[in-house]
């Protein structure tokens, strides 16, 4: 069975990530590439040797089986319920799921009517070193998980990222969510109150560059997220944890596996050598559109939740005090 699918837009760069892992799995044909930079779309479609078309419902109506959405975080409820009503049965959705609760919820909703599976683009989850420290958690070797430190910092992107109207706000909706759906999937708890402090002090504009949060689980565990645009151009992102338990301590580094980079041209840059957690999760999207069970994907609901946190961050920055997390049903 070929898995026919395609790419709705290359606004998000890691579509060019996805479509490369696409383009080398023997079990799928990347059919098209829809989106609304003409440019943008008829480079990548050259790029990857597949078709571009100038319109969603051009892409849609190619009977696809599955598709990835990496458009700017605003349109993601608008593609998402476009692609369930055309029929696909397989969306993944970049990350963040949408920029409110509401849309996010409109987009389980219209995917559960259509009988479509909807899933979050949350690769962290298929990093080797995370898997490993989840088995430890379940298996007890750190005994009771009392807290957790985490870190997700990276280099201000620019573009739509930091246009509100596009994105949803900066560094906070943009890195909290991974964390936020890590901590969730190790300790298997929900966050239920969260108090943030954001700031600009490295660029000064109306966007949030850094924020620091403080979350409460419903099993009493604390944990915080340090989410921010501080890096250098082409220093590596960085997601790390440190989970303190009663009977020891796990420390993580995911994107540790670099070479540093030295040169005229380029100045000094980090070069990944290691594991890729977004091959990892495309093949994974592509075994779940083929009928297999993947128990690692990250479904609509996990973006739902993340994304809470994210929002929540916000509100508690407003007041300058904490919020309670009141998940909503899905």
């Amino acid at each position: 069975m070929t898995i026919k699918t395609g790419i709705l837009s290359f606004a998000h760069m890691h579509a060019n990530s996805y479509a490369r892992v696409l383009c080398a799995n023997e079990k799928t044909q990347l059919v098209g590439i829809a989106d609304g930079d003409t440019e943008r779309g008829t480079t990548n479609a050259a790029l990857y040797s597949t078709r571009y078309f100038g319109s969603v419902e051009e892409l849609l109506g190619q009977n696809l089986d599955a598709i990835v959405i990496a458009s700017e975080n605003i349109h993601h409820r608008k593609h998402v319920e476009m692609c369930a009503a055309a029929g696909i049965k397989h969306i993944l959705s970049e990350k963040p799921l949408a920029t409110t609760v509401e849309d996010a919820g409109a987009m389980i909703a219209a995917c559960r009517t259509a009988g479509a599976k909807l899933y979050t683009a949350f690769p962290c989850r298929f990093s080797p070193a995370l898997q490993r420290l989840r088995k430890q958690i379940q298996e007890g070797a750190l005994g009771t998980i009392l807290a957790i430190r985490g870190t997700n910092r990276g280099y201000m992107p620019g573009g739509w990222f930091i246009e509100k109207e596009f994105s949803g706000g900066g560094a906070v909706i943009d890195h909290t969510v991974h964390v936020a759906d890590v901590n969730r999937w190790l300790l298997g708890q929900e966050a239920t109150e969260v108090y943030a402090e954001i700031g600009n002090g490295f660029y000064h504009q109306e966007w949030e560059d850094t924020g620091v949060l403080t979350l409460t689980y419903q099993g009493g565990v604390f944990a915080t997220i340090d989410t921010s645009w501080s890096r250098p151009y082409k220093f590596r992102t960085d997601l790390t944890l440190q989970v303190i338990g009663t009977a020891g301590v796990a420390d993580l580094d995911m994107f540790l596996q670099t070479v540093t980079n030295y040169s005229m041209k380029n100045a000094v840059s980090h070069v990944g050598w290691g594991s890729s957690v977004d091959k990892w999760m495309i093949d994974a999207f592509l075994r779940a559109a083929s009928g297999e069970c993947v128990d690692d994907l990250a479904d609509g609901e996990d973006g739902l939740r993340a994304l809470e946190v994210a929002l929540a961050a916000y509100r508690s920055a407003e007041q300058a005090s904490p919020v309670c997390i009141a998940p909503v049903p899905v």
